[in-house]
């Protein structure tokens, strides 16, 4: 059930005049969109389906005034890298990039295209942007969150599942985010008493031999951090967290919707709402360097209580009392 839902987008068009707009609207724009899952998945779709409904409300519509460029990478880096090149190459008026994987091929390739990206942890260590306020360059965006972030991860297992002594986080080890997200939740785990270890997602069969050999022994929990792989896998890595009794917690509310235990970070799909705004902006004229790289409005938490109920898990009352989404 949810509770709270919290929706806004960022507009800034009311300022320009009617002459402009009717100019801007003669000509076809076109975005490219460069996105980490599969062409069918459905929260891809439903990410840009968000994006396409609020472009809509700014008053661009697919077909009559703006054309989107769709490509898929479903979490294959070299994908990304070919996707990026052509996007390019077909000379779009902006391009929508969605995480790291993405982004970091799509720069490389353009530095005088407009990009925004949705959903980069860390887009200042990762040479995406001088700065959060200050982006210089071709590029701004919604970032996901600070690394510092993700011990919060670790905090929520051991309130939900207190048995846990060994901790595996799944992480992708060729983006920073895979080894800073990492690195944080590392800091954290002395302070609750258990031991990690690390899983890399670079495809379906290490990822499976990884986790089943980790579950053996028992006692054991399961982290799961942000990346274009690890999106691509996750009705793996549920089924996996299932079958050996591992309570996990991961990084966005629509892992728990599928099955998965708790979860704790943005809503992914406002923030494709939110990108539409800065999108309206720089078709109208507006410079990436002079838009500050926004932040989330808000964190959620999910619990999915049939998934804890099968893992032998009692929730505390005042865990559920916090959430913002309980699957019963």
């Amino acid at each position: 059930m949810r509770r709270r839902e919290f929706i806004t987008l960022l507009g800034g068009t009311a300022a320009w005049p009617f002459a402009a707009r009717a100019q801007q609207s003669e000509g076809m724009r076109r975005i490219g969109v460069l996105l980490g899952l599969a062409a069918s998945d459905a929260e891809g779709q439903a990410r840009l389906a968000a994006f396409l409904q609020a472009l809509q409300q700014l008053g661009w519509t697919e077909s009559r005034n703006i054309q989107i460029l769709r490509r898929y990478t479903d979490g294959d880096a070299e994908r990304a890298r070919t996707y990026a090149a052509e996007l390019v190459a077909l000379a779009p008026d902006l391009l929508l990039t969605s995480g790291a994987s993405t982004t970091g091929v799509i720069l490389p390739a353009t530095r005088s295209v407009p990009v925004v990206f949705v959903g980069a942890a860390d887009p200042v260590g990762a040479g995406f942007v001088d700065s959060l306020a200050r982006p210089g360059g071709n590029v701004t965006g919604f970032t996901s969150y600070e690394y510092s972030m993700s011990g919060k991860w670790l905090e929520l297992l051991k309130e939900i599942a207190p048995g846990v002594k060994r901790v595996a986080v799944l992480r992708d080890p060729a983006i920073s985010a895979g080894t800073g997200q990492f690195g944080a939740i590392q800091t954290a785990a002395p302070s609750f008493g258990v031991e990690l270890s690390p899983i890399n997602v670079r495809d379906a069969a290490e990822i499976e031999r990884a986790v089943t050999a980790f579950g053996r022994p028992g006692n054991g929990g399961l982290i799961v951090t942000t990346s274009a792989a690890v999106l691509a896998h996750r009705n793996l890595i549920i089924t996996l967290a299932a079958r050996h009794k591992l309570p996990a917690v991961y990084y966005a509310g629509f892992y728990v919707t599928s099955g998965g235990l708790a979860s704790y970070g943005p809503d992914y799909r406002d923030q494709y709402r939110r990108a539409a705004g800065y999108v309206d902006r720089i078709l109208r004229g507006e410079k990436p360097a002079d838009l500050p790289v926004q932040a989330p409005v808000k964190y959620e938490l999910a619990i999915n209580l049939k998934t804890a109920k099968a893992l032998g898990l009692d929730v505390p009352p005042t865990l559920l009392a916090r959430a913002d989404e309980v699957i019963e």
